[in-house]
């Protein structure tokens, strides 16, 4: 690093392009020290010509594991299959990407017991994560 003082910005609006910069150092650090370079990104959308974008999931895959970021159907879809089919279309792809787990995370108000429901083991708890929730961590072989 150069001798000139560095400067630290906080911000709650960062620029996509700097979170984008870090994604890419941290996801090359991680590929080195482990020595897989197989990190693709994974996500399936349910679109309607009127509205857009009504359901969808994300994540990645990577180094035998998949991880799921991301899933949500909009409230007035939910309950008619779309978050199974998208949970399911995810993990069938991890398993064609050689994946032989898959991780999530999920709040107690939002779906635990749906990822339960789909064949996954509570791994972890965060409690009062938010105050008077959890933050429950789960995973599933594949």
């Amino acid at each position: 690093m150069q001798s000139e003082p560095l400067q630290i910005d906080l911000t709650d609006q960062p620029a996509v392009d700097d979170v984008d910069f870090l994604d890419d150092q941290i996801n090359a650090f991680n590929m080195a020290a482990v020595g897989a370079y197989d990190a693709r990104l994974l996500a399936a959308f349910v679109r309607h010509s009127g509205r857009g974008i009504v359901a969808g999931i994300s994540g990645y895959t990577w180094a035998g594991f998949c991880e799921i970021r991301l899933l949500w159907v909009h409230e007035d879809l939910r309950g008619q299959g779309y978050g199974s089919r998208l949970l399911a279309m995810a993990e069938q792809e991890a398993r064609a990407r050689g994946c032989r787990m898959i991780t999530l995370g999920s709040y107690t108000f939002q779906a635990p017991d749906f990822y339960q429901r789909h064949g996954y083991q509570i791994v972890g708890t965060l409690p009062a994560c938010p105050p008077g929730h959890m933050h429950v961590f789960l995973m599933k072989g594949l």
